[in-house]
């Protein structure tokens, strides 16, 4: 289990860099788009996620896990998700939008980090 661990941890960092990259993408941009690509990585993030709380007791059996930064952290990826599920056939992606998405991409980098 520690192997399927050590993967979905793995899967999930890329995922969520790959959010992070492809939103700073469109830093210059006019009109922003938002990349199909950010949805995906979402999901893939999400799935990692889950995989990882899973096999969590199996991998660090010695290790308790925090539900409250697991439960943060999936409210925020579900979130991300949603709003680029919304926005996935405009035209253009209100800049707004397209800093809520990377807030909210900083901030799970950074509840990652420090809790």
């Amino acid at each position: 289990m520690e192997t399927v661990f050590l993967i979905a941890y793995i899967v999930h960092m890329l995922a969520i860099a790959g959010i992070l990259v492809l939103l700073l993408l469109q830093w210059n941009k006019n009109p922003r788009k938002l990349s199909g690509g950010v949805m995906h990585s979402a999901a893939t993030a999400l799935l990692a996620g889950i995989v990882m709380v899973g096999a969590y007791s199996s991998a660090k059996p010695d290790e308790t896990l925090n539900h409250t930064t697991v439960g943060i952290k999936f409210i925020v990826v579900l979130i991300i998700l949603v709003l680029s599920y919304m926005n996935a056939k405009k035209s253009e992606l209100k800049k707004n939008i397209w800093l809520t998405l990377l807030g909210l991409t900083v901030l799970n980098i950074l509840i990652a980090t420090v809790a």
